[in-house]
Parts: C-alpha cells; structure tokens; sequence
C-alpha cells in the first residue's frame, strides 16, 4: 500500500498524529568510487580546498536536517541523533555511512539515505576539478529500526 496517496490516487501527507512516538534509527550507506590518486590525496591531507572528509560530513548532517525541506511529502523531524562517518575502502572507494535517530512518530530513513547522498555529492564537488570521472553509486538503506513496521535490515 501506497501511504502517501489519498483514496483518489492523489500525493499527500501522510496523517501520523495517532502514531506513538516510539525510538527510531535508520542506517544508509553511499559511495564514490574515484582514481586512486584522488583518494590518496583525501587522505594525506593535501586538496586544495581543505579537509574533504570533514566538509563533506558537515553537509551530510545539514543535509539530515533539511530533507523535509528536499523532499515535498517528508515530515519535518527533531532528529536526537546524526552520525556521518566516512572512510576509504580500498584504494578508490570513499564509502559513506550515516545515521539517524529520534523519538518520534515517523521513520528516519529518508534523512539518513539524504545524508549519505549529499555527503558523497559534496565529495564530488570538492575533488571534481581533479576527477571527474568519480562515480556515486551504492546509495541504499542498510538498516532501519522501531515504528509499526518493525526493525529491516538489508540481506548481505
């Protein structure tokens, strides 16, 4: 069932005001796959620009916050909780982890798939004038946990 259309087929916001406020979590990873040297660049230190990791995480918590802002039928939340972790995998991997938590009547997944997004888009802007052939891919939901449906994790 399709929660965010009304009996017409029409988009809208779906009404949680009878909802319990229960502990939520959401888990979401992306990656950029870049040229060696790009990454090895990131890690010694050495763009131009400054610390690409740590811009790239502010903007992905930014980017948790504002996703109600981003996407038209997204509740606006006080998330408790928002972790951005970035690290290399391999030597022309940047893989993205970011997670969200609040106590509330909705789930967080859109805020931490929104936030490994932009963390891995800001990557991009920051090292394209160096790589512009990186490529994000691997955006995706790895778990979730509370609200009525339950606790999801994605299968290995």
């Amino acid at each position: 069932m399709l929660t965010h259309l009304d009996s017409q087929g029409r988009a809208s916001m779906v009404d949680v005001t009878d909802k319990a406020v229960t502990a939520r979590e959401a888990v979401a990873q992306a990656r950029v796959r870049m040229l060696p040297q790009t990454l090895q660049m990131i890690e010694q230190g050495g763009h131009p620009k400054g610390d690409v990791f740590a811009v790239a995480r502010i903007a992905g918590i930014q980017a948790a916050k504002k996703t109600h802002e981003l996407i038209p039928l997204c509740h606006p939340l006080l998330l408790t909780s928002i972790k951005v972790e970035l690290q290399a995998d391999g030597s022309d991997v940047v893989l993205i982890r970011a997670t969200c938590k609040l106590a509330g009547q909705t789930g967080v997944e859109m805020e931490a798939l929104t936030a490994a997004s932009v963390a891995a888009l800001t990557i991009y802007d920051m090292c394209k004038a160096v790589d512009k052939g990186m490529i994000i891919d691997g955006v995706r939901l790895l778990e979730k946990r509370g609200g009525k449906s339950g606790d999801w994790q994605v299968q290995a």
